[in-house]
């Protein structure tokens, strides 16, 4: 039964995302007939995929209840980032970059579900402290410079584009979110994320691991974010401490407009996806119409406030 209801609640939400879609489309094109192009498109694919990654993992902490949320999440994907690079200049193999970078931001996430799961320390003020030591670290070890010497086949990957759509989209953010709407759905780890967002108290009674779960749901939130790392390795071709500003507020937002209930227990990921090319394809518009990036900003703030208010006038609602 949740199961049916999950499915049609996300059926809702795309469908009312594919609309919002459209009109964010034709008023961008009736302001600016040319803010559209192949390489525009491939720019808004390029910069979803890293996004999508980072919202994927902040959609299953918040989706488990708990008060979860991960706002660390930009400073795992700078640290990450530095990570990789320095150990590259270390002397570590190029074959081992991809796999570095995810570990360290599973590490980094593992350690929030540290703070919250063992210490009890609130997830936002554990994720918010760990956000600003992330980040700073990443520009301590860097002095603030970009970390050149990204390997050439990762660059051949990375900028590779085959029909205006980029290879890290089509072998990185599809697959993953695939199977993850896969495990949510048909699997008991799926149900038990459900089962914890819905109703702790009821999850620790019928024997599901509570803590032990959340704990490994922050551990992947970090890989992905790690994941998310690479890809801007592979695309700009060096490692930017600065390159997470901001994807804590966007990735919750696309979260949250993506369906997932900021309570837990509902919710699913390709309304996540959905909300997400939205994201993109919105600041991608305004930025071809040169609006600043200040505005911007605001802009998806905005769009955060206006979804926790419906989340609740529909929770009052119902």
């Amino acid at each position: 039964m949740n199961r049916i209801r999950n499915l049609q609640g996300s059926t809702l939400v795309l469908t009312l995302l594919a609309l919002l879609w459209v009109v964010v489309v034709f008023v961008l094109l009736v302001l600016k007939p040319s803010v559209f192009s192949l390489a525009t498109v491939t720019t808004i694919l390029q910069f979803s995929t890293i996004l999508a990654l980072v919202s994927l993992g902040q959609a299953i902490v918040v989706m488990a209840g708990g008060a979860g949320i991960d706002l660390s999440v930009g400073g795992i994907v700078s640290l990450s980032a530095i990570f990789g690079m320095l150990a590259l200049k270390a002397g570590l193999p190029s074959f081992l970059l991809p796999a570095t970078c995810v570990f360290a931001g599973a590490v980094l996430g593992a350690f929030n579900g540290i703070l919250v799961t063992r210490l009890s320390i609130l997830p936002l003020i554990a994720t918010l402290g760990t956000f600003f030591i992330y980040s700073g670290l990443a520009l301590a070890l860097t002095g603030g410079a970009a970390q050149s010497g990204v390997p050439g086949w990762l660059l051949i990957w990375g900028r590779s584009v085959f029909s205006s759509i980029p290879a890290p989209f089509l072998t990185i953010a599809i697959p993953v979110f695939a199977i993850a709407g896969i495990v949510l759905m048909w699997t008991a780890w799926g149900r038990w994320i459900y089962a914890i967002g819905f109703n702790e108290r009821s999850a620790h009674l019928v024997g599901i691991p509570v803590d032990r779960a959340r704990l490994i749901l922050y551990g992947l939130s970090g890989a992905l974010s790690g994941a998310a790392a690479l890809i801007s390795l592979a695309w700009l071709g060096s490692g930017r401490p600065n390159i997470g500003q901001n994807l804590e507020l966007e990735s919750l937002t696309a979260a949250m407009l993506g369906g997932i209930a900021i309570s837990g227990g509902r919710g699913g990921v390709g309304g996540v996806f959905a909300a997400v090319i939205l994201l993109v394809t919105l600041k991608t518009g305004l930025l071809q119409l040169n609006v600043n990036t200040v505005w911007q900003l605001g802009i998806v703030g905005a769009l955060l406030v206006f979804v926790l208010l419906a989340d609740r006038l529909s929770q009052r609602w119902r």
